[in-house]
């Protein structure tokens, strides 16, 4: 199995109902080197469903990784050899997702508690797939949330072959005390953890993920771990993409970041391709609505966009138009 690079790196991580295609391309014009990540796919979905609609992309979007979610060892490695032949640069198994309806399929974030499955699980991948299989996962569930099971954890599945771990500083309540989204906001934040992973686990790469908002906060992550992983600040200013760009460039290296118009031209040229072919414009320009966050008329935009978009006859057109707003 091929190691992932060793350059620090700063991802966008996979997000449902947001990080679908049309999200990436868009992301991708604002950050050339941001690694970019699907929503989660199950691993039975990508073996028996309608693969032209879950794993199409387009080749801007590379580096791109597929995040499977499964714990049957067998389905993973099928749907793994699927996703490479598919052309995605890396397998990412999720540990990290605590809704029901993900723990009722015994995958996601309750699978913490049993990292033998996720050991069997990411070595069987690696048997079939020469891309990087990396994991993601929390720092705890419940009550088993003290270090020493997390690294336990972490021992198991790198001894099975992954090198790569992004790590949600946050534990998950699975007990059903917390939704979702509230997951994703109230169990405390402890990036010392992940910190601690980075100095004891030398030989492995260790990506930290939750609450990061800012530039600052990304460049002083970067000193401590070899990536960052962005969530939904991303997707509700994702102009800030072209700042965190800039933080992945060579010393001396020059790039300028796009203007906003530039973007909106760019996906008008892309909608136009997409419309041909049975897409609706709302499908991408619902992830363009944070375009123009904290610009003046920013407001005035989102709601002509919001509003031009949703009649099935709309066409790129309305992004230009847009524009005037």
């Amino acid at each position: 199995m091929i190691s992932p690079p060793v350059a620090k790196e700063i991802s966008i991580a996979p997000m449902m109902e947001r990080t679908d295609r049309h999200c990436r391309y868009f992301h991708r014009l604002l950050a050339p080197d941001v690694r970019l990540y699907t929503e989660m796919v199950v691993a039975q979905a990508v073996i028996k469903g309608d693969r032209q609609k879950l794993l199409r992309f387009d080749p801007v979007e590379s580096p791109l990784a597929l995040q499977l979610g499964g714990s049957d060892p067998a389905l993973l490695a099928k749907a793994a050899r699927i996703g490479e032949q598919w052309g995605y640069d890396e397998i990412n198994l999720n540990i990290g997702c605590p809704s029901d309806r993900v723990q009722s399929g015994r995958f996601g974030a309750c699978l913490m508690a049993e990292p033998e499955i996720v050991a069997a699980s990411v070595n069987a991948m690696g048997e079939v797939v020469s891309i990087p299989v990396t994991v993601k996962t929390r720092i705890g569930i419940d009550d088993h949330d003290e270090y020493e099971y997390l690294a336990h954890f972490i021992e198991t599945v790198a001894a099975a072959g992954c090198t790569m771990f992004i790590v949600h500083a946050r534990k998950a309540i699975l007990k059903g005390l917390l939704s979702p989204k509230e997951n994703r906001s109230i169990p405390p934040l402890h990036y010392d953890v992940v910190y601690r992973l980075r100095q004891e686990f030398p030989e492995l790469r260790i990506v930290i993920n939750g609450g990061v908002r800012t530039t600052l906060d990304a460049k002083l992550h970067l000193k401590e771990v070899e990536g960052v992983m962005i969530g939904r600040q991303a997707y509700s200013d994702p102009y800030w993409l072209t700042e965190l760009q800039g933080l992945l460039l060579p010393v001396g290296a020059k790039w300028k970041a796009p203007s906003r118009e530039s973007i909106v031209k760019q996906m008008a040229e892309y909608a136009g391709r997409e419309l041909s072919s049975g897409t609706r414009l709302h499908h991408i320009s619902r992830h363009m609505l944070g375009l123009y966050s904290g610009q003046p008329g920013a407001r005035a935009w989102r709601r002509f966009l919001s509003e031009g978009a949703v009649n099935p006859d709309s066409g790129p057109e309305i992004l230009l138009e847009s524009l005037r707003h």
